[in-house]
């Protein structure tokens, strides 16, 4: 055995066994997901947005109107979902496609 070998990882999506660093570069390029708003904007963590339309916001018994700033996202590594804070909603997850970006 020499010291120097690769430990290889069986990777579920392709199916195939791949040397651990090739698969760790794969998914480190599967989380640079582009995240764009409903015109086609590029998202990225901390841009302000604003809503296109009011949203009914489960759990907090509360609908967010068409047009209310949603002041510093963060992207979740999900193509349409992105995290926001607005205050007396805790934990709020907004989908790209109903915002537009400021």
């Amino acid at each position: 055995m020499s010291g120097d070998s690769e430990d290889y990882i069986y990777d579920e999506e392709s199916g195939e066994w791949l040397p651990a660093s090739e698969l760790a570069a794969k998914r480190a390029a599967q989380d640079l997901v582009e995240v764009r708003d409903a015109v086609g904007n590029l998202l990225a963590d901390g841009d302000a947005v604003t809503l296109i339309k009011d949203l009914d916001v489960k759990g907090a018994g509360q609908t967010l109107k068409r047009g209310t700033l949603i002041p510093s996202i963060r992207l979740t590594g999900d193509a349409q979902e992105i995290d926001c804070k607005y205050p007396g909603i805790k934990g709020l997850v907004l989908r790209a496609e109903f915002v537009r970006k400021r």
